[in-house]
């Protein structure tokens, strides 16, 4: 790290399970983020914030005056830009010291396939379930670790999948493929804003977490909010060796 960088992420240094060793695998690191939404926003601002040196942002769409409720990497001035473009242009104003590569096409399996190869972790902000067992299954063909969210009305959800371990579960272990698609979108239902940012702010922290290899990740818990209530609550998950995806 240059002497730039030492005093941008100082507060990082200063934390002992962090220290100049943790701080500098972020530097050397590459998170892939597919979707810069509502949760990809957080996502891309803490990562990029706190130093991760390579981001690869994923998203065909373009901003719609409707997502600045909550998708907060975006602005007005954004609207009928892609958002990996527009992710990348203020991730760059925020930390120049980082590199953010935008793809801005929609992305098939052999294209996942490539850019899940490439990257340390794979944060999953996508919303719809295609995409979700793709990933999936990719993070299972390459043992990499995916970080898991989602969120909906006033209630979120986020897990880890840490495929570097043979104990872990997978998405579809939780999740069975019945090639049915009956998930709520944000596009079709309401979604209250501080949600995303707080699931998606949690897949930063465990991100960042298994990039530096310190603490506890959420490997084996689902991790759930209703933010009316304002409860969490935690499911205990089991690896199902039956599991045509990771069982096998």
């Amino acid at each position: 790290m240059n002497d730039n960088q030492l005093l941008r992420y100082s507060r990082h240094i200063l934390l002992p399970q962090v220290s100049y060793e943790g701080q500098d695998k972020l530097v050397n690191s590459h998170a892939l983020i597919v979707g810069a939404g509502g949760l990809g926003s957080p996502v891309a601002l803490y990562l990029a914030a706190s130093g991760v040196g390579t981001l690869t942002i994923c998203d065909f769409d373009v901003v719609d005056l409707t997502n600045l409720q909550r998708q907060i990497v975006h602005t007005t001035s954004s609207v009928g830009v892609n958002k990996a473009i527009s992710a990348q242009q203020t991730l760059l104003g925020i930390n120049p010291e980082v590199v953010v590569n935008a793809v801005c096409g929609k992305s098939t399996e052999d294209d996942f396939a490539r850019l899940v190869s490439q990257a340390d972790v794979i944060i999953d902000c996508s919303d719809n379930f295609a995409t979700r067992y793709t990933l999936n299954r990719l993070c299972v063909k390459f043992k990499k670790p995916l970080v898991s969210g989602a969120a909906i009305g006033f209630e979120g959800q986020v897990t880890v999948y840490d495929m570097r371990s043979e104990t872990s579960p997978c998405y579809h272990c939780l999740f069975p493929d019945n090639g049915e698609d009956t998930e709520l979108r944000c596009a079709n239902n309401g979604v209250f804003a501080p949600l995303v940012g707080m699931i998606g702010t949690t897949q930063a922290a465990e991100a960042l977490k298994l990039l530096m290899g310190i603490g506890e990740s959420l490997q084996g818990r689902l991790l759930l909010l209703d933010a009316l209530s304002m409860e969490w609550r935690t499911i205990k998950l089991k690896k199902d060796s039956a599991c045509s995806v990771c069982g096998i």
